[in-house]
């Protein structure tokens, strides 16, 4: 059962409640500011990972399947160093 303090204190809370306009909440400041440092975050993400993307030297292997026994087979030699 309820006491009377506790519905005094629900009816005052259904007073405040509907007096709250539900058509004039804004996110605000603080929302865009969120957002926006969000969006900085992403764009400097994206601006580092193209530049080390670029820093990749990628060479592909030829398709063909019998290129990659015939690799494996032959022996590997080690590049001769330059002297200049």
């Amino acid at each position: 059962m309820m006491s009377a303090t506790s519905t005094l204190a629900l009816t005052h809370f259904v007073t405040l409640a509907d007096s709250f306009d539900k058509d004039k909440v804004t996110p605000g400041v603080l929302g865009f500011i969120v957002f926006a440092v969000i969006g900085g975050a992403v764009w400097l993400l994206m601006k580092s990972m193209n530049k080390q993307m670029k820093k990749v030297d990628f060479e592909e292997q030829p398709e063909d399947g019998d290129a990659g026994t015939t690799a494996s087979a032959a022996p590997t030699q080690a590049p001769k160093p330059k002297t200049s």
